[in-house]
């Protein structure tokens, strides 16, 4: 039994396993449910930590079936966990899928940028730039997708060039042999940065208006603000973050530190840009007019998502439609690939809202929100600010934000607030809840789908090298939010 349960996961990761669930029994009857829930909760981080050994859905889940038979929490609370959060279940299934379609076009444009644009220091900064600037018109899910498909795409380039006997610098050397140790590393390395790059840029620009992440939309309809109102509300502290958040990249880069500065090897670069333009000339008109029809498809996604003609997953599955019809791909076994890289993801972060229910049903952040509200109101929204920063890195920052504008809400209504002290602390609750999570993978969903996709073991970005990375900008975002909290609001 031993040698198939958690399959091919290290022998003392699954000794781990079996004495967390073990030992988890004796804590709830010892030490009594909420210290037992906080247990649960630095297990299930540990089981992320190890997703490169076994994916976080078996060893989580076991977790989360033990929570519910300890009665943490209950079926029907998990299930409201999710239905709260259909929008992300929906958009993790289709649009994910529809992105899928879009591969080739993809390919297309970012394999011109990847070859062209000699500065890493200006791709770096490109990349986090037009991350933040989609993420602040489309959500930071759908444009992580998009950064998985290209590098994963990316990766596959490289890989068939590496499995082939091709030469297409020709040097004299198979390709196959320029492409293998140091220079293989030092691709993943290149590949590794600017994927850390965007997925930070996309949190950079997701705090800044109310459609950029779930709880924007969440906090706005508390307050009553439109696009408009929610953007100039959160000025003084997105826009000094933004500025600083663009340099950062700059200086990584330069000074080669976190893990950064890995560049583009340039016998990768001649043997690729030569790969691509054989690609080019060899095109067939099918092919082409798959393109055509992707890119007409990326124009209605943008125009559906910028004007959020309907919800994000429904936008993914007219994609799809609209992509396979005009295509040709009409076959069950065909459409059934788009799906395979999201529902794993999607099967985790279910089991995620089992972990958020727990939270909620044993009280867990009360102690801390009835704390930071029993202060000054001078202090309350660096606190509010600090406190929701925290929580959300070790837990989900839409969950810790739904839980802490809900609270704040109750006592404005209850007269114990101002307008102005109740919209301080609002922004200071989507602030700290954007900024500040990205520190670790569990603090936001995007970070999460990277550290789970296909991507992460193709380039080896494990558990421990996301935080390390996000550190610097965890930093920078972090400390220049907290410090416009407190001077410019």
């Amino acid at each position: 039994m031993l040698q198939y349960f958690l399959g091919q996961s290290p022998r003392w990761f699954k000794y781990t396993i079996i004495s967390f669930l073990v030992l988890n029994v004796i804590f709830y009857f010892t030490l009594g449910p909420t210290i037992t829930a906080w247990i649960f909760i630095g297990e299930f981080i540990f089981t992320l930590a190890m997703a490169l050994s076994c994916y976080p859905m078996q060893s989580g889940g076991l977790l989360a079936i033990e929570i519910i038979l300890l009665n943490l929490t209950t079926p029907h609370n998990a299930y409201h966990e999710v239905e709260a959060n259909l929008e992300v279940v929906l958009l993790l299934v289709f649009m994910v899928a529809g992105i899928y379609f879009m591969k080739p076009l993809l390919m297309y444009i970012f394999s011109k940028v990847f070859t062209k644009i000699k500065s890493k220091i200006f791709l770096s900064f490109l990349f986090v730039f037009l991350a933040a600037f989609l993420s602040a018109f489309l959500d930071a899910l759908t444009v992580t997708a998009v950064l998985i498909s290209v590098t994963v795409g990316f990766y596959g380039v490289y890989h068939k060039i590496h499995s082939g006997a091709s030469d297409y610098d020709q040097s004299g050397v198979l390709d196959k042999k320029e492409l293998s140790g140091e220079t293989l590393e030092e691709f993943r390395s290149f590949l590794r940065s600017l994927i850390m790059h965007g997925v930070v840029g996309t949190a950079i620009g997701g705090v800044c208006t109310l459609v950029g992440e779930p709880q924007n939309l969440l906090i706005g309809e508390k307050m009553g603000w439109d696009f408009m109102e929610f953007f100039l509300k959160m000025v003084p502290v997105t826009m000094p973050v933004v500025f600083f958040g663009l340099l950062t990249p700059l200086i990584l880069e330069r000074f080669k530190i976190f893990g950064y500065g890995a560049k583009l090897p340039e016998v990768a670069r001649t043997i690729i840009e030569n790969y691509t333009k054989e690609a080019d000339e060899t095109r067939t008109s099918k092919e082409t007019f798959g393109l055509i029809v992707q890119g007409v498809a990326a124009v209605l996604l943008i125009i559906s998502l910028a004007l959020h003609l309907a919800p994000v997953g429904i936008i993914g599955l007219g994609i799809i439609i609209f992509q396979t019809a005009f295509m040709g791909i009409i076959e069950e076994h065909q459409l059934g690939r788009a799906f395979e890289e999201a529902l794993p993801f999607t099967g985790l972060l279910v089991i995620f809202f089992v972990i958020v229910a727990m939270i909620h049903d044993q009280h867990l952040f009360s102690p801390i929100i009835n704390w930071a509200l029993s202060l000054e109101a001078s202090q309350q929204p660096a606190m509010f600010y600090v406190a929701n920063g925290v929580l959300s890195m070790i837990s989900d920052n839409v969950f810790v934000a739904t839980v802490y504008i809900g609270e704040v809400k109750q006592v404005y209504d209850a007269g114990g607030l101002t307008l102005e002290q109740f919209e301080d602390l609002a922004i200071a609750i989507n602030t700290g809840t954007n900024l500040p999570s990205v520190a670790t993978p569990n603090g936001q969903a995007a970070f999460l789908f990277l550290l789970t996709s296909t991507l992460a073991p193709l380039i080896n970005l494990s558990y421990g090298k996301m935080v390390k990375m996000a550190f610097p900008y965890t930093i920078v975002l972090g400390t220049v939010g907290l410090l416009a909290v407190i001077y410019l609001l």
